[in-house]
């Protein structure tokens, strides 16, 4: 007896959807700016450090395009060859924004170590200021995806915000080498270019954790025992439910997508039965917001004791 699937698209998702939509619209004109700023700057002021990071604003750039896609294409409508919907289509996006990011950074810091024992002249004092601005740029923006992230479940923007956090880090370590380099250019020579390295190893650093929490999403890993626990005290509350004997539940973009065994008398007719497994889908949808939708299996429980008890 199966309750089946169904993907609404209610007004609290497309809310929540247009929120993050509108953080990567302003996530890449914001980038956009630093990017424009740290490249055209660093080059004329000469510090790689900030050329570096404005290669890493600009790989930002492409990330937030990258999430506004998949906000677009996760939030499709189910249709038959897609039963469950398009969510995963946000998750692949998390996926590929981290291994980018990995990328870049090798990239970044394997230019930094080459020349990395090289003469050069001191960088100018103004290539300062544009990491200043992306470093405050920078936190305001992670805050904010941090938050939207965690209250929509979007990997994707969560992705982003990782990205973020870890601009934030490579900037204070860019201030850092820069105004060590600018304090005594003969001591501390190489600290423009250790820091573009740094800038590259933390960058590393977070593709490779965007990649792991996303890949854990793809290959179907289960949700907290919070969540499951959450939704099996919500399957128990309806009438005639007489316990849930298995529980499984995968991510499916934004929210999870519920596979559920209840047990119910095994001497009610499979109308009742079948009315007891739709209350629970129902009750779940409402009483657990990371809940898209359940798919219910009745069992039954105590089968045969009535007509024992005629007997």
């Amino acid at each position: 007896m199966i309750a089946a699937p169904e993907l609404p698209n209610g007004a609290n998702g497309l809310t929540r959807t247009s929120a993050g939509q509108r953080l990567a619209v302003i996530s890449v004109g914001a980038n956009s700016l630093l990017a424009a700023l740290n490249i055209g700057i660093g080059s004329r002021g000469g510090s790689l450090t900030v050329v570096a990071s404005g290669i890493e604003f600009a790989a930002d750039v492409a990330a937030s395009l990258a999430v506004l896609f998949g906000f677009w294409y996760a939030s499709r409508p189910a249709d038959s060859n897609h039963p469950y919907g398009h969510g995963r289509a946000e998750t692949l996006i998390g996926f590929l924004i981290g291994l980018a990011l990995f990328l870049i950074g090798g990239s970044i810091a394997a230019h930094a170590v080459r020349d990395i024992d090289a003469l050069h002249a001191s960088p100018a004092a103004y290539t300062l200021w544009p990491l200043a601005l992306a470093l405050a740029v920078k936190s305001v923006m992670m805050v904010s995806k941090m938050r939207v992230s965690r209250r929509m479940g979007s990997q994707a923007l969560l992705a982003d915000a990782w990205n973020d956090s870890v601009d934030v880090l490579s900037a204070l370590a860019a201030i850092i080498a820069l105004g060590l380099t600018l304090y005594d250019p003969l001591r501390f020579r190489a600290a423009d270019h250790v820091g573009a390295l740094l800038v590259g190893v933390f960058v590393i650093i977070a593709g490779l954790g965007v990649v792991r929490s996303t890949s854990l999403d793809l290959i179907d890993t289960m949700p907290p025992d919070s969540l499951l626990e959450e939704v099996r005290q919500s399957a128990c509350t309806v009438d005639g439910v007489r316990g849930v004997e298995k529980l499984f539940a995968r991510r499916t973009g934004l929210q999870y997508h519920v596979d559920l065994h209840l047990e119910v008398d095994g001497w009610i007719s499979v109308g009742d039965g079948h009315a007891i497994a739709t209350a629970v889908r129902e009750r779940i949808r409402t009483d657990v917001a990371a809940v898209s939708d359940v798919l219910v299996h009745v069992e039954p429980a105590g089968l045969g004791q009535p007509l024992a008890a005629q007997g």
